[in-house]
């Protein structure tokens, strides 16, 4: 391929990895497989590594790259970047459509829309190219953060139409990547993020972009710096022009005829606020109308034409009664306040989370306190502060102990960390939760084997360690509090599929420090046995991409420690696989495969393999495998019990398969 052949490829594939981009993170609507997206990405890396001149700031290969910077540059916004003003409530509403009337002798509607809880950023494109994104500042110069901007998949790197334009938004971070990521940080010790906005804040103002990448932040734009060079007259259809140029929008905004409508669309959200995959923290209302909103005009700080209605943050005072604490899986101990019941935003709640010996010091947090409480993101119960004035000398300062409460070895901190650790590998609390997390769905997923039933079994003294599991009769089972015969034997049939699971998921289940599953499955693609692993030398694992010094020096020590020599001679000898068993990377899809090019829903129980399993195996061979049916919906796997999503794939007309048919094809 000479160089005119291979930029005109470049460019197709840039058209079309564009658009299968706005599809999956925009509109939610994939019309192409993953493996498909992967395929042809693949193709624009090796091209682009033939003829690295052809590569573009705007490539999609270019979302996450660079060095990590230094510090962050100021930059200065063509326009100002104003806060708005604050209503509390209904009787504030009403005073703001009170002040636009009386300044307007017109019709006049206004547009309402979900106010993100996020970071407001500014995002300038040039002739259609996203060059350049920065935080809001102080409204007129603000920190430039573009590397970090261009990881956000959503954030369209090229328009589909050539404007030069600044656009303003708010970058956000899912409640789900604010879970994951607060566990991560948990179980490393290190602080915690507040709420999602704090996260989102951190993420975006990381100095190696890779941490941004890596913190599946998200994005709404809700405005242009000049709507009035746009050609449009109102806001509502300026928000139209912004999706129509293949920028993300809120889909939930709604223009308003009348305040009592602003009322009903307020009403609304603050009971379906808890429903949303994001967090917001009010509603905004502005006038839709151009020109009324330049008649308006605006003070110093804030537009006249808008106004900011804030959900009242639902904060409830109730007792501290005793600080409980845990020991997890490595080690970490956390503090729990145990607090008399109250309802916290639709649920009654009696523990939060105080994570470290550190907020305790720093909320002057005492046993018998009454407290101020409120569910952090609407998700997680936390102790916002201590009513100091309703203290009457009879509370008990806390302090944490100087060692484990389980097995009462000496406890440290670790330097960089505010946790503190039991560093006993045989603490009863660890293992304990070591063998849940063995059990787990992304480890060795043993249906049955849950956290009660594996604490039943280690208080019976019946598993120790991961390889006892697979030692188990059905009379041990038995002997335990409500364990039928069903039950014993269904769980010692899941115990049994579990031997036959590839390398990573034993890898993740062995709960190795800083070894997530994405690094288990590295690592066993990598080595392709365990045996290879257990010898290998940190020079030798750090060569993997993926694998830093911290991971490095930790496998090795895993692998050095006596015990663990002795755990893995116990479960090959229990019959548990030993080498990686998926696809290697390297290898090429089979274009003949059924499945390839494929949609794929699995729907009811499967007997002889696990869903996960068959997951796997059909994505191996280039199938999509999705959670619903619909018209783009390519074929339907059916076990047992399947229930609505067989209804529905029969009355779409799609393909519907029993599982021998399944296994049939596999074997092919």
């Amino acid at each position: 391929m000479n160089r005119d052949t291979a930029e005109k490829q470049i460019n197709k594939l840039h058209n079309l990895l564009n658009q299968y981009n706005y599809e999956y993170h925009v509109l939610d609507n994939p019309s192409v497989p993953d493996s498909e997206y992967d395929k042809l990405m693949q193709e624009l890396v090796q091209l682009e590594s033939e003829y690295p001149e052809l590569i573009t700031p705007s490539s999609p290969t270019q979302r996450v790259g660079g060095q990590a910077l230094s510090d962050f540059e100021k930059v200065r916004h063509q326009t100002q970047m104003l806060s708005l003003a604050n209503a509390f409530s209904e009787s504030d509403l009403r005073d703001f459509d009170r002040r636009v009337r009386q300044a307007i002798d017109d019709s006049y509607s206004y547009v309402c829309e979900l106010k993100i809880d996020g970071l407001a950023v500014s995002l300038r494109y040039e002739e259609g190219l996203f060059v350049q994104g920065s935080t809001r500042g102080d409204g007129t110069i603000g920190e430039d953060i573009t590397s970090n901007l261009r990881t956000i998949r959503s954030l369209p790197l090229k328009l589909k139409e050539p404007y030069s334009i600044e656009v303003r938004g708010e970058a956000f971070m899912p409640k789900k990547s604010f879970i994951k990521l607060n566990k991560e940080k948990e179980a490393k010790g290190e602080m915690l993020f507040a709420n999602p906005r704090n996260a989102a804040a951190g993420s975006l103002r990381q100095l190696d972009p890779k941490i941004a990448a890596s913190r599946n932040l998200d994005i709404f734009l809700y405005g242009i710096g000049d709507f009035g060079t746009m050609g449009v007259s109102t806001h509502s259809s300026g928000l139209d022009l912004l999706e129509r140029v293949g920028l993300k929008v809120n889909k939930e905004r709604k223009r308003c005829n009348s305040i009592e409508e602003v009322l009903q669309y307020i009403e609304r959200w603050t009971k379906d606020r808890p429903n949303l995959d994001y967090e917001i923290d009010g509603i905004v209302i502005k006038v839709d109308s151009l020109d009324q909103q330049i008649d308006l005009g605006t003070t110093a700080k804030s537009p006249r034409w808008a106004i900011a209605y804030k959900f009242p943050a639902e904060e409830v005072v109730t007792k501290l009664t005793d600080i409980e604490l845990s020991v997890g899986r490595t080690g970490v101990i956390t503090p729990t306040a145990i607090l008399e019941p109250v309802r916290v935003a639709g649920t009654t709640v009696q523990r939060a989370s105080l994570h470290n010996e550190d907020l305790i010091r720093e909320k002057d947090i005492m046993l018998g306190d009454w407290v101020i409480v409120k569910k952090a993101g609407d998700i997680i119960p936390e102790v916002v502060h201590v009513l100091e004035e309703r203290r009457n000398g009879e509370e008990i300062p806390f302090h944490m102990p100087t060692h484990c409460p389980e097995c009462s070895s000496e406890l440290v901190r670790l330097d960089g960390e505010v946790a503190l650790r039991c560093l006993n590998p045989k603490c009863p609390a660890q293992r304990r939760e070591g063998l849940i997390h063995f059990a787990s769905r992304n480890a060795m997923n043993i249906e049955g084997l849950g956290e009660k039933v594996i604490s039943q079994l280690f208080a019976l003294e019946l598993v120790k360690d991961p390889a006892d599991i697979y030692s188990l009769t059905e009379d041990q089972l038995l002997s335990m509090e409500r364990m039928g015969e069903k039950s014993a034997a269904n769980l010692l049939k899941a115990i049994e599929v579990s031997k036959s699971n590839s390398l990573e998921k034993l890898l993740f289940g062995l709960g190795i420090r800083h070894v997530g599953a994405k690094a288990a499955a590295t690592l066993a693609e990598h080595f392709e046995t365990m045996d290879k692993l257990a010898v290998a030398k940190t020079e030798d694992l750090l060569l993997i991409d993926e694998v830093g010094e911290k991971m490095a020096d930790a496998i090795s020590t895993y692998f050095e420690n006596e015990e663990v020599e002795q755990l893995l001679v116990k479960l090959k000898n229990a019959g548990v696989n030993m080498e990686y068993l998926g696809p290697k990377r390297s290898e090429t899809v089979n274009i003949d495969s059924i499945f390839n090019g494929k949609t794929v829903v699995l729907t009811g129980k499967l007997e002889k393999m696990s869903r996960n399993d068959a997951k796997a195996k059909i994505e191996s061979m280039g199938g999509k495998v999705t959670g619903s049916v619909s018209k783009k919906t390519d074929l339907v796997i059916a076990g047992e019990e399947a229930g609505s999503k067989l209804t529905k794939a029969e009355e779409l007309g799609i393909e519907v398969w029993d599982e021998e048919k399944l296994l049939e094809e596999l074997e092919k």
